[in-house]
């Protein structure tokens, strides 16, 4: 590989992707066919693999081509990002505040935050992008976003944490279901229903199955809380989540239950440990870290923990 990789020849990469065809690619960027061709071919020969299986006007991703979309979709994304900073230098404009929180942070605590941000700073440019945990520190890490918010665990070389909280998730049920008719749901109804649940096993449903001790014989898994309501709603089951979902997006027919026997769900705020302070720009991140966190301190029943409680929350969760 000679380290000439054209930006079109990523772009022509992505747009095939998407598209599934040459034809829907040049469509899509404007450009002919077989200009679009002779990129996949440049770049194919540029990494010396081969990216794509030709049949006719169809083609379809070699493994290659699958491992290397997650990488070329974020070099794109750089791309863009270098071209709105380089035209925001330009027109002498601060950089947009950028942060990255998992998809229930995200719906359920940046909105209230950004507007007691506004309310007290003015309104500025702001890029919010949604990502799993693991992708949330990923891109705090490698500075792709100078604020992250995500569940815990949050520790990790290079990362500062400043301030964590924890709230207790919720049951959520359809409103004719018999359980909805207490007022918090017992351990031994959870074990008799069919349960809804997030997939990661390290975060929110590493809890749920130290609660119920052994791992529950009926599940349905799923990496995302609106699915998980929307599943509810079907009558599926009943889903334990974590509160900022089960509020933020009420769908009719479905009731919030606390649990008697609680189930935390633990999450803070995360910036790199070697930023530099004292920028107008670093002024307000830290501004929007106050905000989150009075936000979250607005919630029922929320409950502050300092950053150097992480281990030992993650050693009480372990030792239940």
């Amino acid at each position: 590989m000679t380290n000439s990789i054209d930006p079109k020849q990523l772009e022509a990469f992505a747009a095939v992707m998407s598209t599934g065809s040459i034809t829907g690619a040049a469509r899509l960027l404007a450009r002919s066919q077989p200009a679009v061709t002779r990129l996949i071919q440049e770049f194919e020969a540029e990494i010396g693999q081969p990216l794509f299986l030709r049949n006719g006007p169809r083609v379809t991703p070699t493994e290659q081509g699958f491992l290397l979309r997650e990488d070329v979709d974020r070099a794109l994304s750089g791309l863009r990002q270098v071209r709105e900073r380089a035209g925001q230098i330009a027109r002498r404009e601060p950089a947009p505040l950028a942060l990255v929180a998992t998809s229930a942070l995200a719906l359920g605590l940046v909105p209230q935050a950004l507007k007691r941000l506004e309310s007290r700073h003015g309104p500025g440019p702001v890029s919010l992008r949604s990502a799993a945990p693991e992708q949330v520190l990923h891109a705090v890490l490698q500075g792709a976003a100078p604020l992250g918010l995500s569940s815990l665990p949050l520790e990790h070389r290079g990362l500062c944490v400043h301030w964590i909280g924890q709230l207790p998730c919720l049951a959520v049920l359809p409103e004719d279901d018999p359980l909805a008719t207490l007022p918090a749901l017992p351990p031994a109804a959870l074990h008799s229903r069919r349960l809804i649940t997030m997939s990661n096993p390290y975060r929110l449903r590493h809890r749920l199955e130290q609660s119920l001790g052994a791992a529950h014989p009926a599940l349905i898994e799923t990496n995302s809380s609106v699915n998980a309501l929307s599943l509810v709603r079907a009558g599926l089951g009943l889903a334990v989540l974590e509160p900022l979902s089960a509020r933020s997006l009420p769908l009719p027919g479905l009731v919030l239950r606390p649990l008697e026997q609680p189930i935390p769900f633990f999450f803070g705020a995360i910036t790199r440990s070697d930023r530099s302070p004292a920028t107008a720009p670093e002024e307000r991140l830290q501004a929007l870290v106050q905000a989150l966190l009075e936000s979250a301190q607005a919630l029922p029943d929320f409950v502050l923990h300092a950053p150097t409680d992480h281990a030992r929350l993650l050693g009480a969760e372990q030792a239940t």
